[in-house]
């Protein structure tokens, strides 16, 4: 890699696309003693938010109360983020270091997904050290649930008005006999 020019060190326009776009994301933190752990985050789509070209965040809703990530983030800023886009076949890596922070006004204004019901617990702040983009080899090809059913209603509605013209020329063809 750093052979090639080595790693993306700032939030392009293409990361920042790639996150407007996502509702899942792992965070991986070690604590001091370099036990690893990974949490899932979710939240609306774009929920990770570009805060300047080396930092995102995100408001951390309230979860589980085991508050390892938060401990772990206390004695060790590294962290990582990794992120799929299933459909499309495609993920993206980023290194950096994190810190929580309390939930101010002014933080969760900059931060809280438009329309978002869930209590706020604190605000993540995430400086962005490196990132890349893996090639989709191996990558299974899956479609979030309200997706298909956007599409399946779609299907539904085609069916049904396909259904009444079929009834409809039936009839006519009858009338004809």
């Amino acid at each position: 890699m750093e052979a090639h020019g080595g790693w993306r060190t700032r939030v392009t326009p293409e990361l920042q696309a790639f996150l407007a776009e996502r509702d899942s994301a792992y965070l991986a933190t070690v604590n001091g003693g370099g036990q690893p752990y990974i949490q899932h985050r979710g939240g609306p789509r774009g929920f990770i938010r570009v805060i300047d070209e080396r930092t995102l965040g995100f408001v951390d809703f309230v979860g589980n109360r085991q508050y390892i990530t938060t401990g772990n983030l206390q004695e060790n800023p590294k962290a990582f983020l990794f992120l799929m886009d299933y459909a499309q076949r495609r993920r993206i890596k980023i290194w950096g270091r994190a810190h929580v922070e309390k939930a101010s006004d002014r933080l969760v204004q900059l931060l809280m997904p438009l329309g978002c019901p869930a209590p706020v617990q604190q605000v993540i702040v995430f400086a962005v050290d490196a990132w890349d983009v893996n090639c989709p080899q191996h990558i299974p090809q899956k479609f979030g649930a309200a997706d298909v059913e956007n599409v399946l209603g779609e299907l539904r509605a085609r069916i049904a008005a396909l259904e009444t013209e079929n009834t409809r020329l039936r009839a006519a063809v009858a009338s004809i006999r």
